[in-house]
């Protein structure tokens, strides 16, 4: 973000933080199935940065050792460690110095953000991380309300772009029951924030994003199908076989049907579900604290 957008005054009180904010570590607070009453009702939402070309830098840097098994190549671990390392530094390169008490805090959310070095694996509650790295940033008044579609399709879309080549420079595996959390094995967002871009579109359809022909000439402009490309150059065989879901979506007669439907699958499918929830973390940006009834 330009300079001169972080210091413009923020339109809202509730665009920056107090002064007296204390900021906190996030640690998880969904521990039993019965505590996701607390995340339904929490204040989380989302939204920046440059510093994922130096993630995609370090992957550069930390190639694919050679090891018996195909996935989950261990580079990823010294990758992932060198993130650790380094994270509060590339956090306060976009934090202003008055500020910095934040750093901490937000900082946990990038790293959260980027797949679990354990299981060298990645799907969307580590995609979730994300938007509430750029949340966090948005209510701390780095980023603003009004730089909504450059976050979503510059910064998210950069951020995706390092992500997948995580995912196939480390062959990392999917999170949960082989990427039943999402719809391209590792991500839902995309698809979300891509069908919301194509409504009412003159010649573009739902039925177009199955259609090679279609995806080739128009993915570079479009978010959901550039995830679609990726999917077919990540799988082989017929599409309605091995994305079979996206296929059923296909024939959904609009744009905003399509993007409305998605809205509700991630509710229900990532959000209310505990597999993906458990792991979030919470601090005083993003707080467990239900939001209070007016």
């Amino acid at each position: 973000m330009a300079e001169g957008e972080r210091q413009s005054p923020p339109d809202s009180l509730e665009d920056t933080p107090p002064a007296t904010q204390n900021f906190i570590i996030p640690k998880k607070e969904i521990h039993t199935v019965p505590d996701m009453g607390k995340w339904k009702r929490s204040q989380a939402i989302e939204k920046l940065v440059t510093l994922l070309n130096t993630l995609d830098r370090w992957i550069d840097e930390t190639p694919p050792v050679d090891q018996p098994s195909r996935f989950g190549n261990k580079a990823y671990r010294t990758w992932y460690a060198k993130l650790d390392q380094e994270a509060e530094n590339l956090v306060a390169t976009v934090v202003p110095t008055h500020l910095a008490a934040a750093v901490p805090e937000v900082s946990v959310y990038l790293k959260e953000s980027v797949g679990n070095s354990t299981r060298i694996d990645y799907g969307t509650g580590h995609e979730a991380a994300f938007a509430a790295f750029l949340c966090c940033l948005c209510k701390i008044g780095v980023l603003r309300v009004d730089d909504q579609i450059a976050i979503v399709f510059k910064v998210f879309s950069r951020y995706l772009e390092v992500m997948r080549k995580l995912q196939k420079t480390y062959r990392m595996e999917p999170a949960g029951s082989q990427g039943v959390w999402g719809l391209d094995d590792f991500q839902f967002l995309p698809f979300i924030w891509g069908s919301s871009q194509l409504i009412d579109h003159p010649h573009l359809e739902p039925r177009h994003f199955v259609d090679e022909k279609a995806v080739n000439e128009n993915h570079e402009d479009y978010m959901f199908l550039e995830c679609i490309l990726f999917i077919t150059e990540m799988k082989t065989g017929p599409f309605a076989e091995h994305s079979n879901q996206l296929w059923n979506i296909s024939a959904v007669p609009s744009w905003s049907k399509v993007n409305q439907g998605l809205i509700r699958m991630y509710k229900a499918e990532c959000l209310e579900k505990f597999p993906v929830i458990q792991h979030f973390k919470f601090g005083s940006l993003l707080p467990i604290h239900p939001v209070a009834s007016c």
